[in-house]
């Protein structure tokens, strides 16, 4: 059975290969480029760990991999914009939701007629694909140009969940990981190395979705999560242990090396952020909290673990 479902592309491109990093360690590196759900926090006390939607870059064994297209691929895209030979890429995203596809009609190099992007996702809750998601939005009256102004190859693909995604020596597994909200986790493999993306964890997660959950993470390098929390009326930060618990929950049972928790309700402040990464730590000792900017090599532990924590402490303090 084929992995993958392929639709049909816009236009064709002959694509270039990205020069790979010139260090070992840096062959696998995950970037934050957003770390908010649900909506865009603007707030002078939202600035140390960023207001943008959420948007993760992998930069794996030469290839870029994208991990959902918030408003933090503004920003990534205007990086791109600075590299002159064309740019391949693979956007994967969670679900259709808003928060994780509002960042692409924003996304700059994808309006460049000699870059090639590949875009995974699962139907939607209504059953439209993730082309139909994507293309719905950039419609009037939502925006004012659709999606076909775009000047880049736009290669589609309908994920089929459970099977693989092969580049090359980079695999990309995928399992559903929130039912009700028809999400999809990742988990990206590359020679030992392995980070896994779940950003849409609930903590009311029945058997045989934990199941699937730590399928995917197990043993990873390095797990990107979410804190679990209800809609943003009955947000409770008096119950701060509760929205990161499943997160670390999940990271103990899988064996997981690190976790980086991701995805901060629009309400969480800096200041709040900051005590909820201590009461974390403090049972999770090898634990973040994403702020935008965040780089980090993926490595063993024996590799660097106390090097990612004080370049997070350092990045904080600026």
């Amino acid at each position: 059975m084929s992995n993958i479902e392929l639709s049909d592309s816009q236009t064709y491109l002959t694509e270039k290969p990205s020069t790979p990093p010139s260090s070992p360690v840096d062959n696998f590196l995950v970037q934050f480029w957003g770390v908010r759900g649900l909506i865009p926090t603007p707030a002078s006390n939202a600035n140390r760990y960023g207001g943008n939607t959420t948007c993760v870059e992998m930069h794996v064994a030469g290839k870029h991999l994208i991990f959902d297209g918030g408003t933090g691929l503004r920003i990534l895209g205007k990086s791109w914009q600075q590299i002159q030979q064309p740019l391949e890429a693979h956007l994967f995203f969670s679900n259709s939701q808003s928060n994780r596809i509002q960042g692409f009609p924003f996304f700059a190099p994808a309006f460049i007629a000699k870059n090639c992007f590949h875009i995974y996702g699962i139907a939607a809750s209504n059953g439209a694909s993730i082309k139909q998601c994507l293309c719905d939005q950039m419609l009037q009256p939502h925006f004012p140009y659709p999606l076909q102004v775009m000047q880049s190859k736009l290669q589609f693909h309908n994920l089929i969940v459970g099977n693989e995604v092969k580049l090359d020596d980079v695999t990309i597994t995928t399992g559903l990981i929130n039912q009700t909200q028809r999400s999809v986790g990742y988990r990206v493999t590359w020679q030992e190395y392995s980070v896994a993306y779940t950003t849409d964890l609930q903590n009311s997660a029945d058997e045989a979705e934990r199941e699937r959950i730590l399928e995917i993470i197990k043993d990873v390098d390095l797990l990107i999560a979410n804190a679990t929390y209800v809609p943003p009326t009955c947000n409770n930060h008096d119950s701060a242990d509760l929205q990161w618990q499943t997160a670390v929950d999940l990271a103990h049972s899988a064996g997981v090396q690190q976790l980086v928790i991701s995805h901060h309700h629009p309400d969480d402040e800096d200041d709040f952020l900051d005590q909820v990464q201590l009461e974390v730590q403090s049972v999770f000792p090898n634990a973040l909290l994403a702020c935008e900017g965040l780089v980090l090599p993926v490595r063993k532990k024996e590799q660097g673990e106390m090097r990612q924590m004080r370049q997070m402490r350092q990045m904080r303090e600026k």
